[in-house]
């Protein structure tokens, strides 16, 4: 089975981040002023599959390891406290 190309998607709150099912591969992350905290979930309501903290006023780089993780729903970003803004990766 050949992998699929990988897209970006830049993201600056909280919902859907419209791409349907999808792999998360890595996500860059800019935070502000205060720990920041990244909640991701399958779906809306659905499952907590990423949840994550940060340290203030950085860019950070989250690097998921083997095939990504695997949204069956779509992303869907539950909170982003302190995120500035963030961009995914998946496939």
């Amino acid at each position: 089975m050949a992998n699929s190309d990988v897209k970006t998607k830049r993201l600056t709150g909280t919902g859907a981040a419209s791409v349907g099912r999808a792999r998360l591969r890595q996500i860059q992350v800019l935070t502000g002023a205060g720990a920041g905290r990244l909640t991701l979930t399958d779906g809306n309501g659905g499952a907590t599959v990423l949840d994550i903290d940060f340290l203030q006023s950085d860019s950070h780089s989250v690097n998921i390891p083997d095939e990504g993780i695997l949204f069956t729903s779509d992303i869907h970003v539950g909170t982003a406290t302190n995120v500035t803004a963030m961009t995914i990766f998946y496939s």
